[in-house]
């Protein structure tokens, strides 16, 4: 579904990401873990197409996102870290403009505002202003499922929610993996990668260290009660 090939990402003599490579396959899970700063984002973003990396190659479905950028993002849709809309407009109208931009039907906001998996609970007339930090991430969680895309990038998708809210995502992310998607989010809290991920890739200052499944990392954190900080040392010393 995904292949990236040698990734690197250079901002100036700063090297974001360091010749990367995985393979994300079809209906997977995957997660990018890994500290502030180790590049998560900086991939997810080149696969989106919103960074052009500095060398390597990443594939959606075998089409090259480089050479034919505005074919691959028809598979995608991305959620950002931190989900920017204007604060005059409403919850619904947010929605509407991503409708029409991505040319969907209409029906598609009545679907998202009244599914159960998002269960806006009114908030959908009140402007971006009111809302709160939770809502905000919650209203780019309906904006990325609007085209119903096959793929979806999700950059650290709890980040803003309370634990309430965060468990009813996880859930909701379940039910999206259960139809099919193939879900690529980042993240550092480990509670996301334990309960979503098929596979893990760690990323350490800009290099993958390690690429393990779900159970394998469980195992590395409860071998002498070890920290993720520790895990985190050690995959870099191994990489």
């Amino acid at each position: 579904m995904i292949n990236v090939q040698g990734l690197t990402k250079r901002f100036g003599s700063f090297t974001a990401v360091d010749d990367v490579s995985f393979e994300v396959r079809e209906g997977e899970t995957f997660a990018l873990l890994g500290p502030n700063g180790s590049g998560k984002s900086t991939i997810l973003k080149c696969i989106a197409g919103l960074i052009k990396p500095t060398s390597g190659e990443i594939t959606v479905r075998g089409i090259d996102t480089c050479k034919r950028p505005q074919e691959a993002r028809k598979a995608l849709s991305f959620l950002p870290q931190r989900v920017g809309f204007h604060d005059c407009l409403t919850a619904r109208e947010v929605l509407e403009f991503y409708c029409r931009l991505r040319k969907l039907p209409a029906s598609r906001i009545e679907d998202v505002v009244h599914g159960s998996e998002f269960n806006f609970n009114g908030f959908s007339d009140k402007r971006v202003s009111e809302l709160s930090g939770g809502m905000r991430q919650k209203l780019g969680l309906a904006v990325a499922c609007l085209a119903d895309a096959p793929v979806l990038l999700l950059d650290e998708p709890t980040v803003s929610l309370d634990p309430a809210g965060a468990i009813a995502f996880r859930k909701f992310l379940k039910t999206l993996k259960d139809n099919g998607k193939t879900i690529v989010f980042t993240s550092h809290v480990l509670a996301d990668v334990e309960m979503l991920a098929d596979r893990v890739a760690v990323l350490v200052d800009g290099k993958l260290t390690a690429l393990v499944t779900r159970e394998e990392l469980r195992m590395q954190i409860a071998d002498n009660r070890r920290s993720l900080e520790e895990i985190y040392l050690d995959y870099a010393k191994t990489a």
